[in-house]
């Protein structure tokens, strides 16, 4: 507030809105894994409307929804490296005794615990996909 940025200001105000929304919903406090869970939930829609204002034709929203997305990412744990991604698949893939694409849920299951909030976990899913078919 007194560095007078009202997009960065807007950003926090719906983040915290969402949080307290979803304790009023579920009536509990949420911890740092459910939090992580909303924030990635909203940075997912604002990529989605980016995409969408992009197609119609509406770069003003679609920079609006950037800059909410940019502050957004602040707040999540810090993204794995594409070598630690692969690796942590891997151990998770060798660890369930997946064979085939029909254990990719085994692995997605153990995956998700583990990378939640440090990774995009479309990316994951694709790689395990890969690794699983090859």
């Amino acid at each position: 507030m007194r560095a007078k940025d009202a997009a960065r200001l807007s950003a926090i105000r719906l983040i915290l809105a969402a949080i307290k929304q979803r304790e009023v919903d579920e009536r509990i406090e949420l911890d740092d894994a459910a939090v992580v869970a909303v924030l990635e939930k909203m940075i997912k829609q604002r990529r989605e409307s980016i995409v969408q204002f992009e197609k119609g034709g509406r770069a003003d929203l679609a920079d609006a929804e950037k800059a909410d997305l940019s502050v957004l990412s602040a707040y999540l744990p810090a993204q794995m490296s594409d070598a630690d991604i692969a690796q942590a698949v891997d151990a998770a893939i060798a660890q369930s005794g997946a064979t085939g694409a029909k254990d990719m849920g085994k692995v997605m299951g153990a995956l998700k615990s583990r990378l939640a909030g440090r990774a995009d976990m479309g990316k994951v899913s694709a790689l395990v996909r890969a690794r699983l078919a090859g």
